[in-house]
């Protein structure tokens, strides 16, 4: 009983900064990494970022240098910084926690449960 809460969405300027929380409802002995997918309407879930057990970390080439992955064990929490936002970065923002070590973080598939989701908006 995996249960994951988004929070930290809302709106902001181009060039503004928002974090993102994503915060396991217990103990996630399990989970192997965790990441943040993002989707537009009408569009499948586009990765953005994701962190393994290990601490190591991976990011899409449209965030890289701006947003960051991190993780609060004690906390059971994973954290999206962005910064320098831009309105491309628009969407609907997803947390997910994968409990396979072998497959591809960057593909939705690879992930068992998600957060509810947050809108993030960046105004021109």
């Amino acid at each position: 009983q995996i249960q994951l809460v988004q929070s930290g969405g809302g709106l902001v300027q181009a060039g503004g900064s928002l974090r993102l929380s994503c915060a396991a409802s217990g103990r996630m002995f399990s989970t192997i990494a965790m990441g943040w997918f993002r989707q537009r309407p009408g569009t499948g879930r586009e990765f953005v970022s994701a962190i393994r057990w290990s601490k190591d970390t991976y990011y899409a080439e449209s965030v890289k240098g701006r947003f960051t992955i991190s993780t609060d064990n004690a906390k059971n929490t994973v954290y999206l910084q962005m910064n320098n936002l831009n309105p491309e970065d628009t969407a609907t923002y997803y947390c997910g926690g994968s409990l396979d070590a072998e497959v591809d973080l960057e593909l939705p598939g690879a992930y068992d449960y998600w957060g509810q989701g947050t809108q993030v908006t960046v105004s021109p």
